[in-house]
């Protein structure tokens, strides 16, 4: 004689579909564990607030020990915050791409979508978790490097006030522009699948476009040079970058937004139609 088990209840069916499916804060959980879990997400993020201190930090302390002080178009906020912020966003924007090309490499992707059938909730979760761990952990980072930088700048009497106009805006601004310079970086990561591929994208349009175009005559890069994001950075950060026709600070950062949000849209796309 055989033993024919009885098949369970529907209650419990349902009951185990319901704990079993996928939800937004389930993905953004997983997503969670996921970044935190990986070591290189520690040390890129370490990289990104040294840079953006330390650099900061250093300049300040160059400014403090020149007889003439700031140079002309120079603040004290800039001093602190520009150059750190320009270095800093590299290793964001590597950490965007790695977050999940880096998949696409391993093939990690496939158990991913496997889990996550649908797949742009994947996409938001990533994007989501990124975003709010960067501009925390930035904001501290900015934070720090304005005070560290005042802080040297105090002795000659060049030091600036939080409360002073526009400061706050460049603290803020500063975590602001690396972390939407990151899901830009993470988009073309979803966008091309190669991690060299989007690095060098990256790398082309923040750091290699900017300097070219000094080679060119103003009369044609005054028409396109205030739209590219490093100088979008630079009004946010400084407030003046003195480029002919400028965008105001706010107004910059909405463009690149902008940016970020058709880069998502097209790595949205191509994740829903092609295969991975």
């Amino acid at each position: 004689m055989t033993a024919t088990m009885a098949p369970p209840p529907p209650s419990a069916t349902v009951t185990a579909r319901t704990r079993l499916r996928v939800t937004p804060t389930r993905v953004v959980l997983s997503e969670w564990t996921r970044f935190r879990s990986l070591r290189s997400t520690v040390h890129t993020l370490l990289i990104a607030v040294v840079l953006m201190v330390g650099i900061g930090a250093l300049f300040a302390a160059i400014t403090a020990s020149q007889p003439g002080g700031l140079d002309p178009g120079q603040s004290a906020v800039s001093t602190s915050l520009m150059t750190g912020t320009y270095f800093a966003q590299l290793a964001i924007g590597v950490l965007g791409v790695l977050l999940i090309s880096g998949e696409y490499s391993t093939g990690m992707i496939h158990s991913s979508l496997t889990v996550v059938p649908r797949r742009l909730p994947m996409l938001w979760g990533k994007l989501a978790v990124f975003a709010g761990v960067v501009f925390l952990t930035m904001l501290i980072a900015s934070v720090t490097a304005f005070f560290v930088g005042q802080a040297l700048l105090s002795g000659p009497g060049l030091a600036a006030s939080l409360s002073d106009p526009g400061a706050l805006r460049s603290v803020v601004g500063a975590a602001l522009y690396v972390t939407v310079a990151g899901m830009t970086a993470l988009a073309l990561g979803a966008l091309l699948r190669n991690t060299a591929a989007a690095i060098t994208t990256f790398v082309a349009v923040f750091f290699v476009i900017p300097p070219l175009t000094l080679l060119l005559p103003a009369s044609l890069t005054d028409h396109f040079v205030q739209y590219l994001p490093s100088t979008i950075g630079g009004e946010l950060v400084t407030g003046d970058t003195g480029v002919a026709n400028s965008l105001a600070p706010w107004t910059g950062f909405g463009v690149m937004c902008g940016y970020a949000a058709v880069l998502i849209g097209f790595a949205a796309w191509r994740l829903r139609r092609v295969d991975a």
